[in-house]
């Protein structure tokens, strides 16, 4: 009886061990989506401003679309910043937990 109730917590731990792996799988794919989309951005923004001739976005002829991209941008890189958070507090749960441990391969540089 207590080999089987053994398995069932090391299946259930193993479980949990997946599940935290996917999960930190899934936040680096969005943190890598949301860098390549500011990336985008910053091109657009560049592209609006040359063809306007106006750099300063206080400068009351400023391209709107320029304007909303610069403010899409930070939003994005805001929500990058807190995936990173989570994915430091997903790590960090994981090095507590002795039988899972991230591969180098995963990590994403900040």
């Amino acid at each position: 009886m207590k080999a089987n109730q053994s398995e069932r917590l090391r299946r259930s731990k193993e479980f949990e061990v997946n599940l935290s792996r996917l999960r930190a799988n899934q936040i680096e794919t969005m943190i890598a989506e949301f860098d390549r989309m500011c990336i985008d951005l910053g091109r657009q923004i560049q592209a609006e401003e040359m063809r306007a001739r106006i750099d300063d976005p206080t400068h009351f002829a400023y391209p709107p679309y320029a304007k909303s991209a610069r403010e899409r941008r930070v939003k994005l890189q805001r929500s990058a910043d807190a995936l990173r958070i989570k994915l430091d507090a997903l790590r960090l749960e994981a090095n507590e937990s002795p039988n899972w441990q991230f591969s180098s391969a995963n990590t994403v540089a900040a």
